[in-house]
């Protein structure tokens, strides 16, 4: 593990290990704090953000942008302190963190033992409503988590995703996608961040107005195992509460090739990602490029992706 590797891992230890004992009062104000600084730095992260949002609300003027952007980082902060606070909640403290709207989706798929999967945008806090899930519904699932580096913060992050109740899986490998399967035949939950793939098996829909790519895999998985697939929009408001709905079943439409049905099913997650984020942009922590327009270089990019 080189230097910079150890201080990461460090710094996402010493999260864990030390925001967790603050008071909670504390850790919002020094969430916000830190949230404030990064954006009067307005380094990579904070342009590439107030770049997103200028695609999610196009006639933003420059101030409504950098007010966006300060909020988004807020935020994002706001994500941080409680994940890093999340294993030492109590039960009680998990279940009034979180209302959810139009759960009988969920509840009533789970009930009918159809399997369900949960598809969420980078909105709020996704650890949040996996904890209250876990907590709540008494209902365990299953996640994919991607490898990171140093592997030491992989092993952090799925230690703790596993300490709130959660099924991690890798997703390099090749093996999740037949486990996950094998969760869902059996009338079980998945959950899946599905708002960006890099990847070449993206699926290719209009966002916003400009193309993107979104993962083939939660509408694979509907098909495959008779799955509902359900999108989920989560944000937060003025109190400690973080809101969240369950939107209805996408369906598996009757007639086309896999990949047309594949493609036609992830344009509609993107659809109901996108209602949520133009309600609450703030609350959409996409510190990365996402639009192809943004991925492919340009004469002023030099050899920058």
């Amino acid at each position: 593990m080189n230097a910079r590797d150890q201080v990461t891992d460090a710094l996402y230890g010493l999260g864990w290990s030390t925001v967790k004992r603050l008071p909670e009062p504390v850790a919002v104000r020094l969430g916000r704090t830190i949230a404030d600084l990064a954006w009067k730095q307005h380094g990579k992260g904070v342009q590439r953000l107030e770049s997103n949002y200028a695609r999610v609300v196009p006639d933003a003027s420059p101030e409504r942008l950098a007010e966006l952007s300060r909020a988004g980082m807020r935020s994002y902060l706001r994500y941080w302190m409680e994940s890093f606070r999340l294993p030492a909640w109590s039960p009680e403290r998990i279940k009034d963190g979180f209302d959810a709207k139009d759960l009988h989706y969920l509840t009533d798929g789970l009930a009918a033992g159809q399997g369900v999967v949960l598809a969420l945008p980078h909105l709020a806090n996704w650890d949040l409503a996996g904890a209250w899930v876990t907590t709540e519904l008494r209902t365990p699932f299953t996640t994919v988590a991607e490898r990171l580096k140093p592997e030491s913060l992989y092993d952090r992050f799925v230690a703790y995703r596993e300490g709130l109740g959660m099924e991690v899986l890798p997703h390099s490998g090749g093996s999740a996608f037949g486990t996950l399967a094998r969760r869902l035949r059996d009338g079980g939950l998945v959950c899946l961040v599905a708002d960006r793939d890099l990847s070449a098996s993206g699926v290719q829909v209009d966002f916003f107005g400009d193309t993107a790519r979104m993962p083939a895999g939660p509408a694979l998985l509907a098909q495959q195992t008779g799955a509902l697939l359900l999108p989920v929009t989560l944000w937060y408001d003025d109190s400690p509460v973080m809101r969240g709905r369950v939107h209805p079943p996408i369906e598996v439409p009757g007639t086309g090739t896999r990949a047309e049905k594949t493609s036609v099913m992830t344009q509609a997650l993107a659809d109901a990602f996108a209602t949520g984020i133009a309600h609450h942009p703030e609350d959409w922590h996409m510190l990365q490029r996402l639009w192809l327009a943004d991925l492919e270089p340009r004469p002023s990019d030099g050899d920058r992706t």
